[in-house]
């Protein structure tokens, strides 16, 4: 028989309990704990959803790994052409985890309408390219098909549409200029067939998705040359792995760049949120920690005599101290609980409901994304309750200073 759990069950039912003078002390510090369980489930679920959102965009508009030429050509605009003909294409097999490998191409244009122009990129793709992510992001209309013959469809964004007045069906002309000036330039007119919305305005307002066969007439390139190659890995977290392998098995003449190396700013940007997650967790248990100090001096200053009757029946310190750490534990674990479908409770509103808005040309995302896994969840629960426990066994050492003679006589 475990006399410790024993008595602080009785204790922790009992009405004296619940009516005690320390039941107020009680209910911060469960008050407390909860609190600061919803924050740190916040924080977690925020900030790893915010990575991963713009992680995604990121790689939508670049995949994981870019292959180029070596130019000194820092616009987004192919400049010179690589031929398709490569061991790598169209299957990247010399390097495992590798999902999928397209073609593509961008050429500067103006879009020209009656009333206004605006500058945008033309990013050319074709028949491999890998529309998973514009799935997402498509709000209106249609994605193309280029898998047959060329054709003037696009997919432009809402940021662009709202700009330009554009909806589905609309057409426009789009001007690319030729290398030299005094040539007329190259004018297509494009036919609106679906509009995105990914939420990340720099790649919003900067390109419109079209068949790459119009520039590669326009750049007079060969049907097999295009301006780059995106690679998709299976892992995000073996990035920096695949791209170094990625480099190692394409020829000396080509470069490779992974996406954290080409926006290395973003993404040192959210590497940001995992040190104010940490920040928040550490002060949030500090603070559950010391509420839960409190209550436990509280308990035991008002178990006194009752500390001393049992080390006049012969209890050790050991044992009265288990005893206030099982009272202990059973706050911190309402505290988890109500924590966690207070917590749990904003993350699924948020996650179906979107009430939480973000300025998209600030956080890159047009709401609050969340992140929801079992083991985070778990793992923070376990963390906070052992840390918690851990330092109430300082403030439980206040039990072997209490003399049994005069715990007796205290009135």
């Amino acid at each position: 028989m475990n006399y410790e759990f024993f008595i602080a069950k009785r204790i922790i039912g009992s009405k004296a309990y619940k009516s005690s003078i320390s039941a107020p002390i009680i209910k911060i510090g469960i008050a407390a704990i909860a609190i600061g369980i919803v924050v740190m489930m916040v924080a977690i679920a925020t900030g790893i959803g915010l990575q991963q959102k713009i992680r995604d965009k990121v790689v939508a508009f670049n995949g994981h790994v870019v292959i180029t030429n070596y130019d000194s050509n820092n616009s987004l605009e192919s400049i010179f052409p690589i031929s398709k003909e490569q061991e790598f294409y169209p299957e990247f097999k010399t390097v495992e985890g590798v999902k999928h490998i397209q073609a593509v191409a961008s050429k500067f244009g103006v879009i020209r309408t009656t009333t206004d122009f605006e500058g945008a990129y033309l990013k050319g793709v074709g028949a491999d390219y890998d529309w998973d992510f514009f799935k997402e992001f498509l709000i209106a209309g249609r994605l193309p098909d280029y898998t047959n013959k060329r054709n003037e469809d696009v997919l432009v964004s809402e940021y662009l549409a709202n700009r330009l007045g554009f909806k589905v069906h609309d057409t426009f002309q789009m001007v690319f200029a030729k290398d030299d000036p005094e040539k007329l330039p190259n004018i297509i007119t494009y036919n609106i067939v679906g509009i995105y919305n990914s939420g990340f305005q720099d790649f919003d307002a900067s390109y419109v998705i079209g068949d790459i066969r119009h520039l590669q007439r326009i750049n007079r390139w060969e049907n097999n040359q295009v301006g780059s190659f995106e690679v998709f890995i299976e892992d995000y977290d073996d990035l920096e792995t695949k791209g170094k392998e990625i480099y190692q098995n394409t020829p000396s003449t080509l470069n490779t760049q992974t996406i954290e190396d080409k926006y290395y700013s973003i993404f040192e940007w959210i590497k940001i949120f995992d040190k104010n997650i940490y920040g928040i967790i550490g002060i949030m248990i500090l603070i559950a920690g010391i509420n839960m100090i409190t209550a436990l001096l509280v308990l035991i200053l008002e178990r006194t005599q009752m500390i001393g009757i049992l080390k006049a029946l012969g209890s050790n310190n050991w044992s009265i101290r288990k005893l206030f750490l099982y009272n202990a534990s059973y706050l911190i674990l309402l505290g988890l609980f109500w924590g966690n479908v207070l917590g749990l409770g904003i993350l699924f509103v948020q996650k179906y409901l979107k009430l939480f808005q973000l300025d998209p040309s600030v956080y890159y995302v047009t709401e609050a994304p969340v992140y929801i896994s079992f083991w985070y969840i778990l793992c923070l629960n376990i963390g906070t309750l052992v840390l918690c426990v851990l330092m109430l066994l300082l403030p439980s050492y206040i039990v072997t200073k209490i003399s049994p003679v005069k715990a007796i006589r205290f009135t």
